[in-house]
């Protein structure tokens, strides 16, 4: 197209824009236009002032709920007014004018504002919020003024072929959109899922656990597949797709694939479960927070969370304190001089022991035996049997510690502490050192 052609352009689509603003009709739907938004401005007033539903009600009133939320969406009454204003203004306009263009656009506008606030109005979530006006706002814009289709058209001209595989940029956003807001819907639909099924009381604990990720295995699957649905996808092209899934989960993914795989075994076999204090072959110990699909959460006592691949609960052995039986045993030493009655050490600490309320009597008591005659006193060490861990909120050992120093001294035992004699021994020979070159004399 030559400069002249496109001048030409310029001029008609000039002059129509002219011919336009100059028109009866274009004066008559501006008139009419800004009636109708008056009218509706007006009347959203008088209706909030003069109706009690749209009154903020006080705390604790009849039917409170409703009335506030009656009360909170009153800023939709505005719009909602002027899009049925301008839908009556579109049909007496056609009547006595014949031309409505300008009114429909009006119109679209409203539609457009009106959704606009019903988003900001009841979707709270920031980034559903801003997919919804950066978004879903510009395609209901597209769709009420009618160009969708040939927007759709346009992005669905520009595409990508290799062979019989098409990639368009149409196709690309309409996936990102779909697969963003199905895999949201998932994740949301997965969290209320697992708060019912963990909330299943004649459960034991790995049962619910197995069923949470068996649910989430479900729901995912079914959105992915609800995804290629919606893509316009065959499903027949999964056979190629799983048999490049299998190459690469052989090569590259096999770590993942191993650790998922670990993570079901763990939850079918049920050697350990959420809740479980576990210590692991390296040392690092805590207490099972949450199974995921690919590692485990040991929440430890300081607040601290470590992350450790399900592989490794199959593959390396660890201690699980707690599985079967929460109670453990646990022992203190301590010593007492050579002077004491060692006989009557041993009831004196076990009957002190006994009296904490959280050490046990049940599998054995509280058992103070001799370990060994030290080099300052002798060595005894108290065992006794706890429901729970000596860590974190509990401290058995330190409370135990101090119950056996109160017996000590009640009973007027003495703790040994280092000591040395230094012995001056008359009469011994003297010896004498000095130096004479590199020779010592005596």
């Amino acid at each position: 197209m030559n400069t002249d052609a496109l001048q030409a352009h310029a001029t008609n689509a000039l002059n129509a824009i002219i011919g336009w603003a100059t028109s009866p009709q274009f004066y008559a739907q501006i008139g009419v236009i800004v009636f109708a938004l008056l009218a509706a401005y007006m009347l959203t007033g008088v209706v909030r002032r003069n109706t009690a539903l749209f009154a903020e009600p006080e705390e604790g009133a009849k039917f409170f709920k409703v009335r506030a939320f009656i009360h909170s969406v009153g800023d939709l009454l505005f719009p909602l007014l002027a899009v049925t204003g301008l839908a009556i203004a579109v049909e007496t306009v056609a009547g006595a004018v014949g031309s409505t263009w300008l009114v429909k656009l009006a119109q679209s506008l409203a539609v457009v504002y009106l959704l606009y606030a019903l988003i900001k109005r009841f979707i709270t979530h920031p980034i559903i919020r801003t997919a919804a006006i950066w978004v879903g706002l510009p395609v209901a814009a597209l769709k009420v003024f009618g160009q969708f289709d040939a927007v759709s058209g346009f992005l669905d001209g520009i595409s990508l072929e290799a062979g019989n595989i098409r990639i368009s940029l149409y196709f690309l956003i309409k996936a990102a959109i779909a697969g963003g807001l199905l895999f949201w819907l998932g994740r949301f639909s997965t969290n209320v899922g697992q708060r019912v099924i963990r909330g299943q009381e004649s459960l034991d604990v790995p049962t619910r656990e197995l069923f949470v990720k068996l649910f989430e295995i479900a729901m995912y699957f079914g959105i992915f597949v609800l995804l290629l649905q919606v893509l316009g996808l065959d499903l027949t092209a999964l056979t190629v797709f799983g048999g490049a899934l299998g190459v690469g989960l052989g090569f590259g993914l096999q770590q993942i694939a191993s650790n998922f795989i670990s993570g079901m075994i763990l939850l079918i076999e049920r050697s350990m479960s959420a809740g479980d204090y576990i210590e692991l072959e390296d040392g690092k110990a805590g207490i099972i927070k949450d199974i995921n699909m690919r590692s485990t959460t040991l929440e430890t006592f300081d607040g601290k969370e470590i992350m450790v691949p399900n592989e490794k609960f199959i593959t390396a052995p660890f201690v699980n304190w707690t599985r079967d039986d929460p109670r453990q045993r646990y022992e203190v030493e301590f010593s007492v001089a050579y002077d004491t009655d060692l006989h009557k050490v041993p009831p004196a600490i076990e009957a002190a022991v006994s009296k904490h309320p959280r050490v046990l009597q049940e599998p054995e008591k509280p058992d103070c035996e001799l370990r060994g005659f030290g080099e300052s006193g002798v060595n005894f060490a108290v065992e006794f049997w706890v429901d729970g861990l000596d860590d974190g909120p509990n401290k058995f050992s330190s409370d135990v510690l101090f119950l056996v120093w109160d017996a000590l001294k009640a009973e007027n035992f003495t703790i040994p502490f280092p000591q040395r004699e230094v012995r001056m021994i008359e009469g011994a020979p003297k010896l004498a050192i000095r130096k004479s070159g590199s020779n010592l004399k005596k």
